[in-house]
């Protein structure tokens, strides 16, 4: 087996190299600009553009992998709302042409999506779930989905999740429990909506959940968060109680006074009955991730 993971320097994507590093798996890492991850040798790494199609069919052509994890995307979903041309160009454009290349070249294809597939409606959501996305950012990663579920090829797995959470080198973005432990410890109030509930995860959980996906060949749909589904207002509770600070300091509010661009589904969190049984996936509740991210967050 040898795993190509492009956007090896997102947070998934650092923790899917660390794994291969730790299981002795061989690994190319691709990523856009210079490599981020101190951890991911310079001669495992390549710099490549995955929406410049002819620069990405060059590299896999000159490249031998066995697998493709796919976690390269544009994320922020505000941004995916105002400029949608862009976002449909990464997350399904891009998407599409990469697992062209591992049809043609018969290689293991896993492609890493969102719970803003769905719209939110009912929350705990299995893999038989029907998707209906509200926003520019849910559409792309759900029409990348369809390039799979529709191909005559069928050597695919699809990785839904939601809110990564955990501690990496020179990420181009912070996540809520970073923030949140930051600002509690110095005795900040932090405002939280009470009426969107998510089931945030661990990285180190999505990637052992990715990478046994891979290992063992596994095909098609998987459901990978956490454990618990809260209210982003109880995750901040949470966190507050875990540092011994007083709860005041996180003020509950109504998402509607955000003025977001794009809409979110208001419940999400995922039924996790597949990716127990067949992946052996186990993540870890907040508390058990809070005094490991606590220990980083004060080294780093």
């Amino acid at each position: 087996m040898k795993l190509l993971i492009t956007g090896s320097n997102g947070l998934l994507g650092q923790k899917l190299v660390a794994d291969c590093i730790a299981q002795r798996i061989d690994f190319l890492a691709v990523s856009s600009g210079e490599n981020r991850n101190p951890e991911c040798p310079n001669t495992h790494y390549t710099s490549i553009d995955i929406t410049n199609f002819s620069e990405v069919k060059r590299f896999l052509d000159l490249s031998s992998c066995s697998h493709i994890m796919h976690t390269a995307a544009m994320t922020n979903v505000d941004a995916c709302e105002l400029n949608p041309d862009e976002c449909y160009k990464v997350n399904h454009l891009a998407s599409q042409h990469l697992f062209e290349i591992a049809k043609e070249k018969k290689l293991h294809f896993t492609l890493l999506s969102t719970d803003f597939i769905f719209d939110g409606k009912t929350g705990n959501y299995a893999e038989t779930d029907l998707p209906n996305p509200l926003s520019v950012y849910g559409n792309s990663k759900w029409l990348a989905e369809q390039v799979l579920i529709n191909s005559d090829y069928t050597h695919w797995a699809i990785a839904r999740t939601i809110i990564v959470y955990g501690v990496g080198y020179s990420l181009n973005k912070s996540n809520i429990f970073s923030w949140l432990m930051n600002e509690l410890t110095q005795g900040k109030e932090v405002s939280l909506i009470t009426d969107h509930f998510r089931a945030p995860t661990w990285a180190e959980d999505l990637a052992a959940g990715c990478m046994a996906i891979a290992k063992n060949d596994h095909t098609g749909i998987y459901h990978l968060c956490g454990p618990e589904t809260l209210s982003i207002f109880e995750i901040g509770i949470r966190v507050a109680r875990f540092l011994g600070v007083s709860e005041t300091l996180v003020n509950a509010i109504d998402s509607n006074t955000l003025n977001q661009p794009a809409p979110r589904p208001p419940h999400t969190g995922f039924n996790l009955n597949k990716a127990k049984t067949e992946l052996g996936y186990e993540p870890h509740t907040i508390e058990q991730t809070l005094e490991f991210l606590q220990n980083k967050l004060i080294i780093g």
